[in-house]
């Protein structure tokens, strides 16, 4: 079996997957018209999604592509063909999700980014830091990577709810509502996590009216696609006090444009697309694992449905 690897991290890729299946010939470059040979003739390729994208349009047809990435959006762009099949990256970003955005909720109840200013300003800051004990979490988003923050939160007191694309019942959420609930559930919680994809259905879902119906002492931490929120209104929400910040991690454009409004918004803090990094020794298991399923004509874990776009 011939396997190319389209990485930016070639060379460790690569090393991972050779010592893992020793049995598998890895193609790999890191010029881009030498990919573009090896890629002619060989059926499965393994890597990032705005690479394989372009190896796409060069017209080159593989049956099977594992993506390095959570999200496949660069793969489901107009005119790209969709006559293989797609994997994601799943069961490999929950941890360090979690971390994420267990390090932004307590840096909320314990007010690190004000503590900064006051040492910045050398006044004694001696307030009370708060607990999570007894919070609630809204996880918009509730399916691998949602589920495991949701786990991750658990032993902290949280109360959690969540919405998936339909109502189900899920543990260890209190309730799971369809995407119709979310102004309902944003309004009685003190967290609100996105991790939604990049759906048709899931754009502009942050608005204005939204954010109105948000408690004026959450925090919205969005960690999901940029497309989800509209950027003026999180902006005007923010200064006008109907939630107490937001982490942005994920924008409509990245890097973001050197005059957007949300580099000097009130309440916000950027992150830079930094949440979940990919564990290359951890993805080259995943990829060994549906490799050993593909070859047995098994199913694939984190396979695409092209229509719904995740």
């Amino acid at each position: 079996m011939r396997v190319l690897i389209a990485e930016q991290d070639y060379p460790l890729y690569a090393q991972l997957l050779s010592d893992a299946a020793p049995d598998v010939e890895v193609l790999t470059s890191g010029d881009s018209a030498e990919l573009s040979r090896l890629a002619a003739d060989c059926p499965v390729w393994l890597g990032q999604p705005d690479l394989l994208g372009t190896l796409l349009r060069q017209g080159h047809q593989p049956q099977w592509l594992q993506s390095t990435w959570a999200g496949v959006t660069p793969l489901l762009a107009e005119g790209l063909p969709r006559d293989y099949r797609l994997t994601r990256a799943v069961g490999i970003f929950g941890q360090v999700m979690a971390e994420f955005v267990l390090t932004y909720m307590l840096g909320h109840e314990r007010e690190v980014l004000a503590r900064l200013v006051s040492q910045v300003e050398r006044k004694w800051d001696n307030r009370m830091g708060q607990s999570l004990a007894g919070r609630k979490a809204l996880i918009v988003g509730t399916g691998d990577i949602g589920q495991s923050v949701a786990e991750f939160l658990l032993p902290f007191g949280v109360t959690l709810y969540g919405i998936a694309s339909t109502a189900r019942e899920q543990a260890p959420f209190i309730e799971v509502a369809g995407l119709d609930q979310l102004g309902r559930l944003v309004g009685e919680v003190d967290y609100v996590i996105n991790l939604l994809p990049n759906t048709p259905n899931t754009h502009d879902l942050y608005n204005a009216a939204l954010f109105k119906q948000f408690k004026p002492t959450g925090l919205f931490i969005n960690v999901g696609r940029g497309v989800a929120v509209v950027d003026a209104d999180l902006v005007w929400a923010l200064k006008e006090g109907h939630l107490a910040g937001a982490v942005i991690d994920v924008c409509r454009q990245e890097p973001l444009p050197q005059r957007h409004p949300f580099w000097t918004a009130w309440g916000l803090l950027l992150t830079g697309h930094s949440s979940a990094p990919t564990s290359p020794s951890m993805m080259v298991e995943l990829f060994v694992h549906n490799l050993r399923a593909y070859q047995a004509k098994e199913a694939l874990r984190g396979e695409v449905d092209f229509e719904r776009g995740y």
